[in-house]
């Protein structure tokens, strides 16, 4: 019995992207853009909300790049809906907003990133590769932002999208179940409230090498990547509170 042939094994490599906006031009350039890329496919295009959740649930593509503002069923409505959705579509929201409100909203109904659209097509490119990979995509603008409207309480999501994108677990081992330490808690803590490390270790009273080895541990022990998730997961999990002032 023959086996897949060389093209149909290269197409199962590529990364499978539906593009959902209701501005022709915009479809049409990050088409033009993502289309040059070797591991890119564009497999379906929308033009509202709506058809985005219909395209999502027939092609279940890797990525969709998701407009917040569209007709007659918005951005943040349709992950809404995806969100609980069993899909592993991962949802980039594409927004020319500026509003933190927003970015704190489409984080807590699971998007894995916020691109603004006069971002670079160099980091386009960057971020849908990096939230393929499984990683949260955001400018170091748009997570302060997000962190620090988290930390203050801002934006509280709607009933229904109450829960937070959890980080990815460790699948090797037990080491998401090592408790963390009264230290390392206070670090969350402060991380989550937005602190940088050298503040940490000003209000700690440590060196900022030492905030830095904790960070290290923490995010052993808990299986994230960076402050973003580790910030999240506190939230989520209502770490977020407590660090003395």
């Amino acid at each position: 019995m023959s086996g897949p042939t060389p093209n149909a094994v290269a197409r199962s490599q590529k990364i499978r992207i539906v593009i959902a906006d209701d501005h022709p031009i915009v479809r049409d350039g990050l088409r033009k853009l993502l289309s040059l890329e070797h591991d890119f496919e564009i497999v379906g295009e929308a033009v509202n909300g709506q058809q985005a959740i219909d395209i999502v649930h027939r092609l279940l593509p890797d990525i969709l790049l998701l407009d917040i503002r569209m007709p007659e069923l918005d951005g943040m409505a349709a992950l809404q809906a995806l969100q609980a959705d069993p899909s592993r579509t991962k949802v980039i929201i594409l927004t020319a907003s500026e509003e933190r409100t927003d970015f704190v909203q489409a984080m807590r109904l699971g998007s894995r990133g916020i691109l603004l659209k006069q971002t670079s097509p160099e980091l386009i490119i960057k971020s849908i590769r990096k939230v393929h990979a499984g990683e949260i995509w955001m400018d170091t603008n748009t997570t302060s932002a997000v962190i620090e409207s988290f930390a203050n309480g801002a934006a509280a999501a709607p009933a229904s999208a109450s829960v937070l994108p959890k980080p990815a677990v460790k699948s090797a081992g037990v080491r998401d179940r090592t408790p963390l330490s009264a230290r390392e808690l206070e670090i969350v803590q402060y991380v989550a409230q937005g602190y940088k490390n050298k503040e940490m270790a000003e209000k700690m009273f440590i060196s900022e090498q030492t905030v830095k080895n904790h960070l290290h541990n923490i995010f052993d022990k808990l299986g994230v990547s960076d402050r973003l998730e580790l910030a999240l997961f506190a939230i989520h999990n209502n770490l977020h509170v407590g660090a003395s002032e």
